[in-house]
């Protein structure tokens, strides 16, 4: 122990050896650390003494663990020369033999793993994750081990397919078993669009061609500017300085409409719709819109899930919007794919309060106009039929178990190299990029389902956290019954002896639940750690807050 005058705090010098390969001589360092410093603070440290070294040895994925749960904004440190990532996160977000993909298994290796996840499956696979403010050995990990590596939050900043290659491959990698092993629900149009990716992917890992990033396009510094310059106004009430600069756009059409209601079964019918900041009003037709509307649907925290079937040309939205007794629910079909884009962007940016002025919606649209292109699994007309003979890998390697067994493996091939055609033209990181958008597309995307009983209940729920929202849900029937937004929350609290996790929002609104299929620290995690990444700045220089972060998932015992 050092004195407090040599050093200015009480601190000691820690020894630490870093295993090498079988053969290799180990890596012996002192670092003087203080009590304060977590084991994930010590690795960040180590990255930086033996960043050199890391490609090649064991301590490699001990280190992107630690990276990988304490970096708050994934981002590298660029050298304002070169514009390269600087050393300290060059082997993350550089050349590295970790963006290399998984080989796809076999189908029958893939059955033995797959498993139909119900709900209450789903509840219990998430209860599993490890507390992120103790160290492996206090949580009972011993040596051999085996632990599962996983991005836990699902906010995915500022991937840069030039410099982001492991991330996105991790991500990627994360993706794609979470849709062969039906981890996430999708279509059977989607199963065989990521099919079709995965395929593709996996012919460009294969082939001969040097795996190379440097042609792989950059941000659009345009977008990126208008992005920061989003940012920035966002911490100064940016809804009305953006009124004040521009007229905020708006949509008018002819679109149908259902409301769900108990023992009827009325079909859509069409009105004139009107989409203003962020509310859609309905008119019986357009000569009425000078008048009352119909209704007006207010879409600021509401459910935007897509009700979409390409080849069929369906093109619906599902809105479900809080009410007091719950949610109220809404269907809203469009003609086509343009009006379908136009209109889900914006429904998906007023849900967060936002309206079409924001130079995100073009973003939005663009990204939901590519991702239909991506699902439609028609070929061209006029293209012949493709050779299912020139595929060169087992189809059923690239779907699920349950939709391997629904075709034979001919109509399985054709299916796939159909769906090829839209992506055929997109190099190894752009597939992986489309492949990790998609999944994001997804209704079911990012939210992890934890049994609770809410305070007054007599039954066991569902309770779904996003890294937006919070989301109730009927076990018995699996419907939502309403949700609560982070950006609502006033302040939480847990209270450890009983282990009840109480949540005020908005409004005087209040809810409080314990946890009957994990510990309440694990919920209790989720909920400070998405907090946390909601005050991510755009800046790529900005340095990890660790005391904020372990402020609001820390807990007490």
């Amino acid at each position: 122990m050092a004195t407090a005058a040599e050093y200015g705090h009480n601190s000691w010098e820690l020894s630490v050896q870093v295993d090498q390969r079988e053969g290799d001589e180990g890596m012996k360092f002192k670092l003087r650390v203080k009590g304060d410093l977590h084991v994930g603070g010590l690795m960040l440290k180590l990255v930086e003494k033996i960043s050199e070294y890391l490609q090649s040895s064991f301590a490699f994925m001990l280190c992107t663990g630690a990276l990988g749960l304490y970096s708050k904004t994934m981002t590298p440190t660029y050298d304002p020369d070169s514009g390269s990532p600087a050393s300290s996160t060059s082997l993350w977000f550089g050349e590295n033999p970790v963006t290399a993909c998984q080989p796809n298994l076999p189908q029958e290796e893939l059955a033995k793993l797959f498993k139909p996840l119900t709900m209450e499956d789903k509840a219990a696979i998430n209860a599993g994750w490890l507390d992120s403010s103790r160290s492996l050995m206090e949580q009972g990990i011993q040596e051999n081990d085996r632990l599962l590596l996983r991005f836990k939050y699902h906010c995915f900043f500022d991937l840069n397919p030039k410099y982001d290659a492991v991330r996105i491959t991790q991500l990627y990698e994360q993706a794609r078993w979470a849709i062969l092993l039906e981890e996430i629900d999708c279509t059977e149009e989607e199963m065989l669009m990521f099919a079709s990716l995965q395929y593709h992917i996996c012919k460009l890992t294969l082939s001969t061609e040097p795996l190379t990033n440097s042609n792989e396009p950059e941000i659009d510094e345009v977008e990126a500017a208008l992005s920061n310059l989003e940012s920035t106004l966002e911490g100064r009430n940016a809804d009305k300085i953006l009124e004040d600069i521009t007229d905020i756009p708006k949509l008018e059409d002819t679109l149908k409409l259902f409301r769900p209601k108990r023992l009827t079964l009325k079909p859509y019918k069409e009105y004139w719709f009107v989409f203003r900041d962020t509310t859609i009003s309905y008119y019986k037709n357009k000569e009425s819109a000078n008048k009352e509307p119909i209704e007006q649907l207010h879409l600021r925290g509401c459910e935007v899930i897509p009700d979409v079937n390409v080849t069929e040309k369906k093109f619906g939205l599902k809105l479900l919007m809080p009410a007091a007794d719950g949610m109220n629910e809404v269907y809203i079909r469009c003609d086509n794919e343009t009006q379908y884009a136009k209109w889900k962007a914006a429904c998906i940016l007023a849900s967060k309060g936002k309206t079409m002025a924001y130079s995100s919606y073009r973003t939005e649209v663009k990204n939901i106009q590519s991702f239909l292109q991506m699902k439609s699994l028609a070929p061209p007309p006029g293209q012949a039929a493709p050779d299912v003979e020139s595929m060169e890998m087992k189809a059923e390697c690239f779907v699920s178990p349950r939709y391997a067994r629904k075709y034979k493996t001919k109509q399985l091939t054709t299916r796939i190299l159909e769906a090829l055609h839209n992506i055929s033209q997109l190099s190894l990181m752009e597939a992986k990029m489309r492949f990790i958008q998609a999944w994001q597309s997804l209704p079911e995307f990012g939210i992890k389902y934890y049994i609770v009983r809410f305070r007054g209940s007599k039954k066991d729920e569902l309770l779904g956290i996003s890294y937006n929202r919070l989301i109730r849900i009927d076990m018995s029937t699996g419907l939502l019954v309403t949700t609560w937004r982070f950006s609502n929350i006033k302040q939480w609290n847990v209270n450890w002896e009983i282990k009840q996790v109480t949540i005020e929002f908005d409004q005087s609104v209040s809810i409080a639940f314990s946890c009957q299929s994990c510990d309440c620290k694990v919920v209790h995690e989720y909920i400070g750690g998405y907090i946390f990444l909601s005050t991510r700045s755009k800046d790529q220089n900005e340095t990890l807050d660790e005391e904020l972060f372990h402020k609001l998932t820390g807990g007490q015992d």
